[in-house]
């Protein structure tokens, strides 16, 4: 299973973007989806997540700007940032929490993470 990151960048205080997140290969089903973001020199922390029956959940710290949304059908997670302030640099990382087969465990897998910087 591979995670691929879209829709990083820079982009002024104020601004949005759109980030995207594919999983492809053999997957069964996916449970929760989610994003993450680390910033320099700090600890990974959550930003969103999204259940299969589309229950959100979001850090305090983003609340109201940005918005977590999924496409079961091309097992894809989004995430659309507004309002972007300096403090959301970092780098932007998605997990999804999947079988592979029905007999599977459910794991998690990481996407290769993709940039965001916000200038003042």
């Amino acid at each position: 299973v591979q995670l691929q990151a879209s829709g990083g960048g820079l982009v002024q205080a104020g601004g949005s973007l759109r980030l995207s997140c594919a999983a492809s290969g053999s997957i069964f089903s996916i449970n929760d989806m989610g994003w993450y973001r680390q910033a320099q020199g700090k600890e990974r922390e959550l930003v969103a997540t999204i259940t299969s029956g589309g229950s959100t959940n979001y850090a305090d710290s983003v609340k109201g700007r940005f918005t977590i949304s999924r496409d079961n059908a091309k097992n894809t997670v989004y995430l659309q940032m507004n309002s972007l302030k300096p403090e959301d640099t970092a780098v932007y990382y998605c997990r999804f929490r999947l079988k592979r087969r029905s007999y599977s465990t459910l794991n998690d897998y990481w996407g290769q993470g993709t940039q965001v910087t916000v200038s003042s």
